[in-house]
């Protein structure tokens, strides 16, 4: 494709060199960069790819979109410069696949919590119709049965026009994403043509001086989404739903269960293993139920159900699709002995770690123990949150690591026994996350139920010098054997 077309409609400041000439490829990593590539130089918080324009050119770059005035570049080479070169990348890269996102149904779901299950969710309840359908997120990508690598909730925009120009190509029926607020902020979902998209909730998280300045920053980029979709779903107990309803510049759905509703669950009923409730729409209501117990469930299925009557499913495929979601790493039971039960969630924040909590506080016959840690180079007022919510709800809680990052654990861990402090709560303290899994299994106590939050579908821990390997189901199933349990 010509550079010219690539370009054409772009804000651009100043350019120089043959427009006319022939882009075989994109790339944003100059190690990527082949003959006749145009490079994009994106500035990044480590890196700035301003740096890297002599090894793009050594690769056979023959242009480069820049954002910053660059010097000492070759006549033979196009420089095009505008003011956000990530929005350029997104508006390029959608170009340069010939549009993929509008040759299918494109679904994004935003907020904290319920990203990952409401998506899979969607995605049950489409292919009870025999559609096939796209997955984006933080646990996998998908195309139909097919898993594909996934490295961040929302991929580059390079990346996910690429994705989905490979969608468009196997003829899918429809794409359900999950939109992070990153995602949105950073321009990585500029330009997709979002038949719908849903807000679940909104609690704190992503607070750090590497992603959101303050809660309204965070609030302000998911709303975004808001301004790119053609129809909206929102939840309306949330706090933020009406200010949700109020900037969206499309149709809105509601959905909730406390508040007056579009859609709205009713007679919710949570068992260990699942949980039952009473869907009322404005057509019909009808029983469902979902294989995930609490009531986060509720208003993850409330999400897909709103959803799929935008797209006007039936509802018999709606029922049998929510009856069949199992999501890895959300309340999630790994093992079960005849005296307890350990239970993975991805539980990360204040919030969700309440929800599982809560949950299973309600149905357990006997303790909830909390294995618990929090991430480091992360938001750090919510770490003696959480540790105020475990030692109030959980009967005994291990605080122990997470992902430490660049921080030391020991001080992670102090961090949330200040919360745990103000509770009457039992605790200890085992740093080595491994240690602290072992501990609670030869503890156990009959009918105890061990949630091991905050780690879910992961399958690493992130060390200052070191990314280890650390999957949670591997590890209980070792320590059991270990232990002879």
């Amino acid at each position: 494709m010509l550079l010219e077309q690539l370009i054409k409609g772009l804000d651009i400041k100043s350019i120089r060199g043959n427009k006319e000439q022939e882009i075989s490829g994109i790339a944003v990593d100059s190690r990527r960069v082949r003959k006749g590539h145009l490079f994009v130089c994106i500035e990044g918080f480590k890196d700035d790819g301003h740096q890297y324009i002599p090894t793009a050119i050594e690769n056979g770059a023959t242009a480069l979109l820049v954002q910053k005035e660059v010097e000492n570049i070759p006549e033979n080479i196009a420089v095009i410069r505008m003011d956000n070169t990530r929005y350029g990348l997104a508006y390029i890269s959608d170009i340069f696949y010939d549009h993929p996102s509008r040759k299918f149904n494109l679904i994004g779901i935003t907020g904290t919590k319920g990203k990952t299950t409401t998506t899979h969710m969607i995605k049950a309840i489409l292919e009870e119709e025999k559609k096939l359908v796209g997955l984006i997120g933080s646990i996998a990508n998908k195309i139909g049965d097919q898993v594909l690598p996934s490295e961040r909730t929302t991929p580059e925009s390079l990346e996910l026009q690429s994705l989905f120009a490979n969608m468009a190509e196997k003829k899918v029926d429809s794409v359900v994403m999950e939109v992070s607020s990153q995602g949105l902020e950073l321009h990585r979902a500029s330009c997709c043509d979002f038949d719908i998209g849903a807000f679940t909730n909104l609690t704190q998280d992503h607070i750090s001086p590497h992603e959101h300045a303050s809660m309204e920053d965070y609030f302000n980029a998911k709303l975004k989404l808001f301004g790119m979709c053609r129809k909206a779903l929102v939840n309306i107990d949330s706090p933020y739903g009406k200010r949700v309803i109020a900037a969206a510049k499309c149709e809105v759905l509601t959905y909730g269960i406390e508040g007056d509703a579009d859609i709205k669950a009713v007679n919710i009923v949570t068992h260990s293993d699942s949980v039952d409730f009473d869907v009322i729409t404005p057509k019909e209501t009808y029983s469902a139920k979902v294989p995930i117990p609490g009531l986060f469930s509720v208003y993850n299925a409330l999400t897909a159900i709103g959803v799929a009557t935008i797209m006007g499913i039936e509802k018999k495929h709606i029922l049998q699709g929510l009856l069949k979601v199992v999501v890895q790493g959300r309340a999630e039971v790994i093992a079960r002995r005849e005296n307890f039960t350990v239970m993975t969630d991805y539980a990360h924040t204040p919030d969700s770690l309440k929800n599982i909590l809560q949950t299973v506080k309600d149905f357990a016959k006997g303790r909830t123990v909390c294995v618990f840690g929090c991430g480091g180079d992360r938001d750090r007022t919510k770490r003696p949150l959480m540790g105020e919510i475990a030692g109030n709800i959980a009967d005994f809680t291990i605080i122990t690591s997470d992902n430490p990052r660049t921080e030391t654990p020991e001080a992670i861990v102090s961090d949330i026994e200040e919360g745990i402090k103000r509770t009457s709560g039992e605790y200890i303290k085992i740093v080595d996350r491994r240690s602290a899994i072992k501990y609670a299994l030869e503890n156990s106590r009959r009918e105890d139920i061990i949630v091991l939050a905050g780690k879910g579908d992961e399958t690493y821990q992130i060390f200052k010098d070191k990314t280890i390997r650390f999957d949670e189901r591997e590890v209980v199933s070792e320590l059991l054997k270990e232990l002879g349990i």
